[in-house]
């Protein structure tokens, strides 16, 4: 989620998430982050204007196309993610917690055919009936933005999203020890990510990238398969 910055944006989003942690809204500063950048791109770690590109190469590497299937992008930022899903042909639903993001999404796509929605991973409204609704669901870089306190709520957020039979895509910053880091962003564990499969998920691969402008950093790419059950 949050690659090489200028230091002051880097203190700026700790202080901000810092803040949020202190006052139990942990997922607070987001909105906060994006009001303040007052459309400068620029002031968003994780905007890059562009589909993610481990995203990009997973959907090309399997020839994805998505007529006449759902897809769910958690934590849609600016669009980009769920914009390159709608052109493969899968019917979108993007979401974000941020009003200010997802007022940006629709100024950026006017025509998109995403739907476009203001929401809360961590209080996801019943009455939506996104309980495995999805047959692929995208989570990039949301789950390390949050603190360890909730990582087993955030991932078993996540998971409940994935219909059965359904596709799960993480791509998020990954650690070596069971140790907290200092953060944002905390990286996962494997430990952390064994809960996908507790949760009924199944990994059927994974791809580690190393970031080459951030000696120790990595990064994984893990897809997930839930599976009908047998009866």
């Amino acid at each position: 989620m949050f690659e090489k910055q200028p230091d002051n944006l880097q203190q700026k989003v700790k202080q901000l998430a810092t803040q949020a942690i202190q006052q139990s809204n942990p997922t607070g500063w987001f909105d906060v982050l994006y009001s303040q950048s007052q459309g400068d791109v620029t002031q968003i770690p994780w905007a890059k204007l562009t589909c993610h590109p481990y995203l990009q190469d997973w959907l090309t590497t399997h020839h994805l196309r998505g007529e006449g299937h759902s897809a769910l992008v958690i934590g849609c930022g600016l669009g980009d993610d769920a914009e390159a899903l709608a052109n493969r042909g899968f019917q979108v639903t993007a979401f974000d917690i941020s009003p200010t993001a997802i007022n940006w999404c629709q100024q950026r796509f006017p025509d998109s055919s995403v739907n476009y929605v203001i929401a809360d991973l961590l209080t996801l409204p019943s009455q939506w009936q996104w309980h495995q609704a999805f047959d692929l669901v995208v989570e990039i870089r949301n789950i390390q933005a949050l603190p360890l306190s909730i990582r087993s709520t955030v991932i078993k957020s996540v998971a409940s999203l994935v219909a059965a039979p359904g596709t799960l895509l993480v791509i998020n910053r990954l650690r070596e020890t069971e140790l907290e880091p200092d953060g944002p962003p905390w990286p996962l564990s494997n430990s952390e990510l064994a809960q996908f499969e507790e949760l009924g998920l199944q990994e059927v691969n994974r791809i580690t990238f190393c970031e080459p402008e951030r000696v120790g950093i990595k990064q994984v790419r893990i897809q997930y398969q839930k599976f009908t059950p047998q009866v």
